[in-house]
C-alpha cells in the first residue's frame, strides 16, 4: 500500500513538473513573439519616419554644406533656421497658400455635401435605373484618373475657365469612391427607420439632416479630411490650367509653387535647404489635421464595412 502511495506521488510530481516545463515554454514563446513583433514594427516605423528626418535634416543646412557635404552628415554643420524664414517670407508664399486654402475648403465643402446627398439617394431612395448608375458610377474607378485630364482640359478651354478658381474646383467635386465609402455607411440604417419617418410625414431632406448625417458623422469627417489632403497636394491639375489668374494675380498652388521656386540669386543653383524648409511649412497644416482627426478616419473606414 505505502508503494502504491509513493508511486502516486511520483506521479504526480513528475506531472506537476510537465505543466510548469509546459507553462514556461509557452510563456517563453509568448514573450519571444513580442518582442519579434515589437522588433518589426519599430523596424518599420524607422523606414516610414526616416524621409521625414531627413527633409528637417536637410531644411537646417546651408546651401554651401548641401553642395559640399559628401557624404552628406546626420545633423547639419551649421543650423541655418534662416532658411524657414526666407521660404515664408520670399517667393510670394503667402499667396500661394491663400490659393489653396480657398480651392481646399471650398473644394472639400462643395465635394462633401455632394457625396451626401448623392450616397442618400443611391442607398435610400429608390429611382428608375438606380442600381445600373451605381454600377456605371462604380466602373469609372477601374479608369485611372489620368486619362481624363485632356478632355476635362478641353472642356475647360471651352468653357473659359483658364487660370481661374472655378477650373480648380469644380472638376473633381463629385468622387465615387466617397460615395461609395458613405452608401455603405448610410445603407446599415434600418430601412424600417426610414420608412418610419416617411409615415410621420418627414421630409427625405429632414430625415438626411436629422438622422443620416449624425449617424454617419465619423464616415463624413474621415472623407472632409481626406478631401482636404486631396486638394492640399493636388499638382498635375493646377499645373496644367493656372499660371497667372485674369486679374494678374498669380493662380499657381504650394504643391506648384515647390517645384518652380528657390533658385539662388549668386549660383543660380536650386536651393534645396530653402525648399525643405517650404515643405516642412506646408506639411505643418495636413500632419495636424491628421493628428487630431486619424481616430475619425479609423472609425469612418471600419464603420463603412471597408477593412483591411
Amino acid at each position: 500500500m505505502d508503494n502504491i502511495t509513493s508511486n502516486m506521488a511520483n506521479m504526480g510530481n513528475i506531472s506537476g513538473d510537465a505543466v510548469n516545463k509546459a507553462l514556461k515554454a509557452q510563456k517563453i514563446t509568448k514573450i519571444t513573439s513580442k518582442v519579434l513583433i515589437y522588433l518589426f514594427l519599430t523596424i518599420i516605423a524607422l523606414f516610414t519616419l526616416f524621409p521625414f528626418y531627413w527633409m528637417i535634416n536637410t531644411s537646417l543646412k546651408t546651401l554651401y554644406d548641401y553642395t559640399n557635404e559628401l557624404p552628406q552628415t546626420f545633423w547639419p554643420t551649421h543650423v541655418a533656421w534662416e532658411n524657414y524664414y526666407n521660404a515664408f517670407v520670399g517667393n510670394d508664399f503667402i499667396t500661394y497658400f491663400i490659393n489653396t486654402v480657398i480651392v481646399g475648403v471650398t473644394s472639400t465643402l462643395l465635394g462633401v455635401i455632394v457625396t451626401i446627398l448623392a450616397a442618400f439617394a443611391f442607398a435610400k431612395l429608390n429611382f428608375i435605373g438606380k442600381d445600373l448608375i451605381f454600377t456605371l458610377l462604380l466602373a469609372t474607378m477601374m479608369v485611372p484618373g489620368e486619362l481624363f485630364q485632356i478632355t476635362n482640359l478641353v472642356t475647360t478651354i471651352q468653357l473659359g475657365w483658364l487660370n481661374t478658381y472655378i477650373a480648380l474646383i469644380v472638376p473633381f467635386l463629385v468622387s465615387v469612391f466617397y460615395i461609395y465609402l458613405l452608401r455603405n455607411n448610410f445603407k446599415q440604417v434600418p430601412n424600417e427607420l426610414y420608412l418610419a419617418a416617411k409615415v410621420d410625414g418627414t421630409s427625405d431632406f429632414k430625415f438626411l439632416w436629422k438622422i443620416m448625417v449624425p449617424l454617419s458623422m465619423p464616415t463624413i469627417i474621415s472623407i472632409t479630411i481626406l478631401k482636404l489632403m486631396g486638394s492640399w497636394n493636388s499638382y498635375i491639375w493646377p499645373r496644367l490650367v493656372n499660371a497667372t489668374g485674369n486679374n494678374g494675380r498669380p493662380m499657381t498652388m504650394v504643391a506648384n509653387w515647390l517645384m518652380s521656386s528657390f533658385t539662388d540669386a549668386e549660383t543660380s543653383m536650386t536651393h534645396q535647404p530653402m525648399r525643405m524648409a517650404a515643405v516642412v511649412i506646408v506639411s505643418i497644416p495636413l500632419f495636424l489635421v491628421f493628428v487630431f482627426f486619424r481616430k475619425y478616419v479609423m472609425r469612418g473606414v471600419s464603420r463603412s464595412g471597408i477593412k483591411g
